[in-house]
């Protein structure tokens, strides 16, 4: 990254910016170090494997699945912006990895020429797995992609396994989103400057005209009684509430939107609930209890049902924090054509596959 000094490319926590469109949009950046050791340990690629990367990036992460499968030439990263596949290849040309194929083009295509691939990772976000990466992944292979559903982006890693994908393992993450792919996630402002929006999936009933200026009706407020400590994360109850719940959804807060307006919980995915003209949405408040800084979970709404969702919300709080870390997620995809006696429970529909995800050992 020679436009970044060692410091910020190091940075655990930033995504370095490394190429953009006209308009401004990023198109590739360099993943925090430690998301991208996160995901090769899940991808778990061993000697020999054939992978096929989707998004080139800076070239760094094709040069460690290089070292990881042994041969340069085993491992191809596409990516659909000329300039980044240019820069990736000069980089790693220059850095002994030149063996390693650097394709332009759609990688929601895959690249067929070198397949099947044994592991296949996506260093940017898709909406939906596209079916060619099904067609080019060898059977028992691994596929990692940071997946979009419900307003929330998880780097999620499969086995293929009797037709289907089968996960054992998700870490919340965000990413550049894929280009060339049907992307059915949408999005639509609440508020009149804009500062304010939702994000959510087309089989959602999400209607964004009659949420228009939600956010200028009356606030209820409830609160759960839970409370995490500094370090203690609430990102398992958004993906609970995924399994059967299909009112969930994103909101996103321009940071110069004051709490008096909107006071969603920290950081850049919150999680919201929204049904006919009614928002609910996590938030949070800070506990002094002692030495340890403390901050309560609940729900703050708008709109006519506000005072149900509200509660609802902090329900389902109280019913995920007992056990929260004892119950394990597992995401599974099967095709689009699958029918519903062969699901493992109520589906999310995609353009080309059927997301179901179930917990063991914890009753939908």
């Amino acid at each position: 990254m020679p436009d970044a000094d060692l410091s910020l490319a190091y940075d655990p926590w930033q995504a370095v910016i490394t190429h953009r469109f006209v308009d401004g949009r990023s198109s590739s950046c360099a993943s925090a170090p430690w998301l991208v050791a996160a995901m090769l340990d899940q991808l778990d690629v061993q000697p020999g494997n054939r992978v096929l990367e989707i998004g080139a990036g800076t070239g760094y992460n094709a040069c460690l699945l290089a070292q990881l499968t042994g041969r340069a030439d085993l491992v191809t990263t596409i990516d659909i912006d000329p300039d980044v596949t240019a820069r990736a290849r000069r980089s790693l040309t220059a850095t002994g990895y030149g063996d390693v194929h650097v394709i332009t083009g759609d990688g929601a295509l895959g690249y067929p020429d070198h397949a099947p691939y044994d592991r296949l990772i996506a260093t940017v976000s898709p909406w939906d797995i596209p079916v060619q990466w099904w067609k080019q992944l060898a059977p028992g292979g691994r596929l990692v992609a940071p997946l979009r559903w419900r307003g929330q982006g998880r780097s999620v890693a499969f086995t293929h396994t009797h037709g289907r994908l089968v996960s054992d393992s998700l870490h919340l993450c965000g990413f550049v989103y894929l280009l060339g792919e049907d992307d059915g996630e949408l999005s639509g402002s609440i508020t009149s400057d804009g500062l304010v929006t939702l994000h959510w999936d087309r089989d959602q009933a999400v209607d964004i005209a009659a949420l228009h200026t939600v956010l200028d009706q009356p606030r209820v407020t409830a609160w759960s009684g839970v409370s995490l400590g500094g370090n203690e994360s609430h990102d398992g109850l958004w993906l609970q509430l995924t399994v059967a719940d299909p009112r969930v959804c994103r909101i996103k807060v321009h940071a110069d939107v004051p709490p008096e307006v909107c006071d969603p919980v920290p950081g850049w995915w919150r999680m919201a609930l929204v049904e006919g003209s009614t928002l609910a949405y996590l938030t949070s408040r800070r506990l002094e209890t002692g030495d340890e800084a403390r901050w309560e979970l609940g729900a703050i709404g708008h709109g006519p049902a506000a005072t149900e969702l509200t509660e609802y919300l902090c329900d389902r709080i109280r019913a995920w924090a007992p056990e929260r870390d004892q119950h394990k997620p597992m995401l599974t995809v099967y095709p689009a054509n699958t029918p519903d006696s062969e699901l493992a429970g109520p589906a999310i529909d995609k353009t080309h596959s059927r997301f179901v995800l179930t917990y063991r050992d914890l009753a939908s």
